[in-house]
């Protein structure tokens, strides 16, 4: 959609740097001159904030992993060490930690826009299995990054969270101890979960160019869902997009500064403060809220085996979309059967971590 670059730099040195590789080109075709369409709104711009997200998270990541300890008997220590002993450890670690929750209201967002306005149908396919694909490396980075604090619903959340995996018939108890590392959570499980967490923040941003370059192969969908026919429907990246991306940033960065400052635990689980011990359960087992919805449809399944299929089908089905929806409108806004189900969908999604907030106990 982008097409081939028309940058042409003036000064000599940029002249000759651009022959040999034409980077400077592929910035400004991709996020300067790249058409966009003139009707977007504000949703559009939760892709920027996803990105700018990502970034804080890699970067206060890595700060936060020179200081981390891996090891079940130091782990927990050292992250109090961090947030107590070491300069701005405390704004790095409460950074890191309500980023994630950032992330997840931003994607989730970012989402429900993409089905509110059809913007899994064709031609853009690929690009929503890819964001689909994110989605399930977000979950599962998110998931091993809560164990390594390694308190109370850190371990017990790991324990009961892996155990799932039992319930796949023939591989699943093989699975489970693979990823214990043994016969239960413990220091090799904490040292894979290390690794991991630290390796996948790469992998998305990786999934995140592909992202990128199939939207730009496609071209971005609008509100309206219909396709742009003239260049006249259309506007240059920037100065337009990039001022309207640029405001959403910045109103994200105040409601996430709020949590940082004032409420920084207030998305945690305050059993997370007591150091992880093997011989006392927490009376509440339960994962992150970005996790919840999920949890739920667990939990309302009396069967192991039919709770874990339901709910891993539940994130699956989404990369089905483009071809379960046969309907050649897009937007939900001219389908108003396809709007009432997707408030309801929203609502029913919002309403069942409260549900899934009770108690679970640890063997199941």
């Amino acid at each position: 959609m982008s097409g081939p670059s028309t940058y042409q730099p003036s000064h000599p040195a940029l002249q000759w740097f651009e022959k040999r590789l034409p980077l400077i080109g592929l910035i400004h075709s991709s996020f300067v001159a790249y058409p966009t369409p003139r009707n977007l709104n504000y949703w559009w711009t939760f892709g920027g904030i996803l990105s700018m997200m990502l970034g804080v998270q890699i970067v206060t990541g890595v700060i936060l992993a020179m200081h981390y300890t891996p090891h079940v008997d130091m782990a927990f220590n050292s992250v109090e060490s961090i947030v107590r002993d070491v300069n701005y450890g405390w704004l790095l670690r409460y950074l890191h930690s309500n980023g994630a929750s950032m992330f997840f209201i931003a994607v989730y967002i970012h989402m429900f826009r993409g089905l509110y306005y059809g913007s899994y149908k064709a031609p853009r396919e690929v690009l929503w299995i890819l964001g689909v694909i994110i989605y399930l490396l977000m979950m599962a980075t998110g998931f091993m990054g809560y164990v390594l604090p390694w308190g109370q619903m850190s371990f017990w959340g790991a324990t009961v969270i892996t155990n799932l995996f039992s319930a796949i018939p023939y591989v699943g108890e093989s699975i489970v101890t693979l990823l214990w590392g043994g016969y239960s959570v413990g220091n090799p499980t904490l040292n894979r979960f290390f690794s991991l967490h630290y390796l996948l923040p790469f992998v998305i941003a990786g999934v995140v160019v592909l992202h990128v370059w199939a939207l730009h192969v496609a071209g971005q969908n609008n509100p309206a869902g219909v396709e742009p026919k003239t260049e006249k429907d259309m506007v240059p990246f920037t100065p337009y997009a990039t001022i309207k991306d640029g405001f959403g940033m910045v109103c994200f960065m105040i409601f996430y500064a709020w949590f940082v400052f004032y409420i920084p635990n207030y998305l945690g689980d305050p059993d997370n403060y007591i150091q992880a011990n093997p011989g006392v359960t927490p009376a509440h087992i339960v994962p992150e809220w970005y996790y919840l919805p999920f949890y739920a449809i667990l939990r309302s399944i009396p069967s192991k085996l039919g709770g874990v299929i339901a709910m891993f089908s539940a994130i699956i089905v989404l990369a089905f979309l483009p071809w379960l929806d046969s309907a050649k409108t897009r937007s939900s806004k001219y389908r108003p059967l396809a709007k009432q189900f997707f408030w309801i969908f929203v609502v029913g999604s919002a309403a069942s971590p409260r549900r899934a907030s009770t108690s679970l106990p640890a063997a199941s």
